[in-house]
């Protein structure tokens, strides 16, 4: 018997209302919602392309609080659906059967920091920038940075092993997990490594964790690691004629001087931001092609060696024009011609795959990707952007505004096959970074083997036998 058998949105309303006064008990009855603007609310992510329908939100203050709904929803079968900031873009934190969403909103303090470990203990509901600025405050630093980190939360960071901006320099979300307190679809609560830099003892649980998207259980409590803060950075734009360069120039910098950052976006990208957003152009010369760097200029003589860098590009006609940043404030103004960019496209309802390849493929890969959309759907726009240091584009294929959402969907779903099979030639991933939820798991064979996904569920069936947590999301149990 699973949660799938019996979806409670088929529920009679004296069934529901018996069922949301039960789960009251585990929390206080405010804590507890099921009026429909919350469901609304609570019940999706930044996707858009399927209806939220729970059954009720709660909002758990404690790890008791948390326990207790997990035993109530095994006990009636009901499913569970982890939400933290809401930013997903996979569908993995939307609640379309009758679910119960558990908001981690109420559980974000941090509990505990220690200055000679450089960690510090929070709930899963700590909004990632308040962690970065905890940080600072103590003259250290939080390195996992994307556009949602006024929003997103710690706990759906771990669950999605969030990466960002910065991975070339710091790595992945997992890599700044020190410590976490979980709760399985048992009910049963576990802690793992304990903030330990080395602990070699069998199979390390908490790497489950990191990645599962609540398939496995609820992240309650986690230990961060912080490192030193990056001193001096500066950013510097430069326009690229064609996508083969700009990995002549990540290898030019990179060899040379240590980056935090190496993103691109396309002339189409670039001139969404400045016309919907306002951002002003870095410079007169368009181009196909950004690149964005950032290093800690630490002194005179990296300034100098970055703009000889900047003129060997120049020179060799991989790069046409470009600017430095002198201070902070310019900084701050050239990143956002790549980080405005989500916003400046969300009025076209973008379909978004985040796929990824060894950074050596990405020019292939990327060409091969335009040329079969460009070809099969010249009516649609593309957008480019992403973190190409690390190998992680964004396609984002723009809604044309008198075509319906569903027919909209539909092709996209034709065109994603196409990509992914460009993205199995290329030994890639149809998922970097924003996790498979419910609009990548028919493609997960593209990346995964039938032998892989088989011990995944297995893994799954381990930690959560009733198949209540985030069900249906990544496999479809």
């Amino acid at each position: 018997m699973t949660c799938e058998q019996f979806p409670q949105s088929a529920l009679s309303m004296e069934k529901r209302v018996e069922l949301i006064a039960e789960l009251t008990e585990c929390v206080s009855p405010a804590k507890v919602l099921d009026d429909s603007d919350s469901l609304q609310t609570w019940g999706r992510d930044w996707t858009r392309f399927h209806e939220p329908a729970p059954l009720a939100i709660i909002f758990p203050q404690t790890i008791e609080h948390v326990q207790a709904v997990v035993h109530f929803a095994r006990k009636r079968r009901i499913g569970l659906v982890p939400s933290g900031g809401r930013t997903g873009l996979s569908a993995g934190a939307v609640a379309v059967r009758g679910e119960i969403v558990v908001s981690f909103d109420d559980m974000n303090a941090i509990s505990k920091f220690n200055p000679v470990d450089r960690t510090v203990v929070c709930g899963p509901g700590l909004i990632t920038e308040q962690l970065q600025q905890f940080a600072e405050e103590q003259g250290l630093y939080y390195p996992v940075d994307f556009a949602s980190s006024g929003s997103s939360h710690i706990g759906g960071n771990i669950a999605t092993n969030a990466g960002g901006i910065n991975v070339i320099r710091y790595g992945m979300t997992r890599d700044w997990v020190a410590g976490l307190k979980v709760v399985t679809g048992t009910g049963q609560l576990l802690e793992f490594n304990k903030g330990l830099l080395k602990n070699n003892t069998g199979y390390d649980l908490q790497q489950l964790f990191i990645g599962s998207e609540g398939t496995l259980g609820l992240i309650v409590e986690a230990t961060m690691r912080l490192t030193r803060p990056p001193k001096a950075l500066t950013v510097l734009l430069l326009g690229v004629p064609e996508m083969s360069n700009i990995m002549k120039v990540l290898d030019t910098f990179q060899n040379k001087i240590d980056l935090t950052a190496f993103e691109f976006f396309s002339e189409k990208a670039l001139s969404k931001v400045v016309e919907h957003v306002g951002v002003q152009r870095p410079f007169e010369t368009n181009t196909e092609f950004y690149a964005l760097l950032e290093f800690e200029c630490l002194n005179d003589q990296l300034s100098d060696q970055a703009m000889q860098l900047f003129e060997r590009c120049v020179d060799n006609g991989w790069v046409v024009d470009g600017v430095m940043s002198q201070n902070q404030t310019q900084r701050v103004n050239l990143w956002r011609c790549r980080e405005d960019i989500s916003e400046a496209i969300s009025r076209w309802s973008p379909y978004k795959n985040d796929l990824s390849v060894v950074v050596s493929k990405v020019p292939a890969f990327l060409a091969a990707i335009d040329a079969v959309v460009s070809r099969e759907y010249p009516d649609f726009e593309i957008i480019w952007f992403g973190h190409i240091g690390d190998g992680n584009l964004h396609l984002n294929i723009l809604k044309p505004e008198t075509l319906a959402q569903d027919e909209f969907l539909s092709h996209c779903h034709r065109v994603s096959q196409w990509i992914f099979d460009i993205v199995q030639k290329y030994d890639g991933s149809i998922s970097a970074e924003h996790g498979v939820g419910l609009l990548k798991k028919a493609y997960l064979a593209y990346t995964r083997s039938p032998a892989e996904i088989a011990l995944m569920i297995g893994v799954k069936s381990v930690f959560d036998p009733d198949k209540i947590m985030n069900p249906e999301k990544i496999f479809d149990i």
